[in-house]
C-alpha cells in the first residue's frame, strides 16, 4: 500500500520548521532593500531596534533580547561601532558591565526607520491582527522549543 505524500511525515510540504525557515528568509530578503538605505543589515536593525528603546543597556541585555551569544553579538556590535552607531563603553555601577550608547548618528537613524514596519506591513498584505497572531504563535513556539528540561518537567 502507497502512502500519500500528504499523509507522509517526512514529506516537505508537512514540515512546520520548513515553513518557518522559508517564511524567515523571505522576511529577511524583502527587508533588504528597506534596509539598504540605512546601511544596515537584518541583524544590524534587529539590535537598533533594542538600542532606540533601551539607551545605555548593557551588551549582556541586548543578547539576551536579541537570543544572542556574546559570540555571534561582539562582531556585530564592532560592525556598528565602526558605523559610528553606537559607542560601548564600562557601567558607572560595575565597571566590568558593558554598555551600549547610541551616538548622535545612531539616534538619527531611528527617524528613518520610522517607515520601514508599515512598508512591511504593506509587503506583506492583510490585516494587522493576523500579523499579531502570527507573532503571537511565533513567540509561542520560541518559549516551548528554548525551555529547559526542568521547565518541560513542571
Amino acid at each position: 500500500m502507497s502512502q500519500s505524500v500528504s499523509r507522509d511525515p517526512l514529506a516537505l510540504e508537512n514540515q512546520v520548521c520548513f515553513s518557518l525557515y522559508s517564511a524567515a528568509n523571505a522576511m529577511m530578503r524583502a527587508y533588504r532593500p528597506l534596509l539598504e538605505r540605512l546601511d544596515l543589515t537584518y541583524s544590524q536593525y534587529l539590535a537598533m531596534l533594542v538600542l532606540w528603546q533601551h539607551q545605555g543597556i548593557s551588551v549582556k541585555t541586548l543578547g539576551d533580547k536579541l537570543h544572542l551569544d556574546s559570540g555571534t553579538l561582539t562582531p556585530l556590535l564592532k560592525r556598528l561601532e565602526l558605523k559610528g552607531l553606537v559607542s560601548r563603553g564600562r557601567s558607572e555601577s560595575d565597571e566590568r558591565v558593558r554598555v551600549l550608547h547610541l551616538t548622535e548618528k545612531g539616534a538619527a537613524l531611528h527617524q528613518q526607520a520610522l517607515a520601514i514596519p508599515e512598508q512591511m506591513r504593506c509587503k506583506l498584505g492583510g490585516e494587522p491582527e493576523a500579523f499579531i497572531e502570527l507573532k503571537r504563535l511565533c513567540d509561542k513556539a520560541y518559549g516551548y522549543l528554548t525551555q529547559t528540561e526542568t521547565d518541560k518537567a513542571d
